[in-house]
């Protein structure tokens, strides 16, 4: 009986000691993390997205941007990244009408200003 009672208390004193140490290094820990985090370029730089909304009148650049392709990519390119993005972001599927309404002009786009097309 006076073991357990002797483990018990060791158990308790461990279980403060430690939230004493977790709180007194919790705060610096939590202010240097977010210092570090404050320190990060807030431009976006890690982002994989393009930051920006559209133009007013589509460009080879931006549907380039849009499809995911190059502006100069052949046909077959640009027909099977327009299928691979349309399949993320379909109305039918959940995604946004005016998204996929940009996704199809900036196809049409790339497809017009090819050389040869008519």
């Amino acid at each position: 009986m006076a073991t357990g009672l002797i483990l018990a208390g060791l158990g308790i004193a461990a279980v403060g000691f430690g939230g004493r140490y977790a709180v007194r290094y919790g705060k610096l820990a939590q202010n240097t993390i977010k210092q570090q985090l404050d320190s990060l370029p807030a431009s976006g730089v890690m982002s994989k997205y393009y930051k920006g909304g559209f133009e007013p009148k589509m460009n080879k650049r931006e549907a380039g941007l849009i499809i995911g392709v190059s502006p100069s990519a052949s046909k077959a390119k640009i027909k099977e990244a327009h299928k691979r993005i349309m399949l993320l972001n379909h109305p039918d599927k959940g995604g946004s009408p005016y998204l996929a309404a940009k996704i199809n002009e900036a196809k049409d786009y790339l497809d017009s200003a090819r050389p040869g097309s008519g």
